[in-house]
């Protein structure tokens, strides 16, 4: 006879609320590139692409424009975003 076993729930991890706000912050920009980066492709699509770009403007638009009502209903302000953004791009250029 074969037991079975299951494993107990572990407690996860609370994330303390600076921590969400980076994570937040980091998502609004991750978000925003990726729609700088679909508009550019939008501009050089051809035929089928170009229905396919636009879908991925819009669901990009859509998740940017969510991201910002969390952030300020959280009282985020764009000078919080843009200072975690040059502080990534400083983390990243001493990588």
């Amino acid at each position: 006879m074969q037991k079975e076993y299951y494993e107990r729930e572990k407690k996860i991890f609370e994330k303390t609320e600076i921590e969400k706000e980076v994570e937040l912050i980091k998502a609004i920009i991750k978000a925003r590139e990726e729609l700088k980066i679909a508009n550019k492709n939008f501009e050089y699509a051809h035929d089928d692409l170009v229905d396919y770009f636009t879908y991925q403007i819009k669901a990009n638009q859509a998740k940017l424009d969510y991201l910002i009502k969390i952030a300020k209903s959280k009282g985020i302000e764009v000078d919080m975003i843009n200072d975690i953004k040059f502080t990534l791009e400083d983390e990243e250029e001493a990588v």
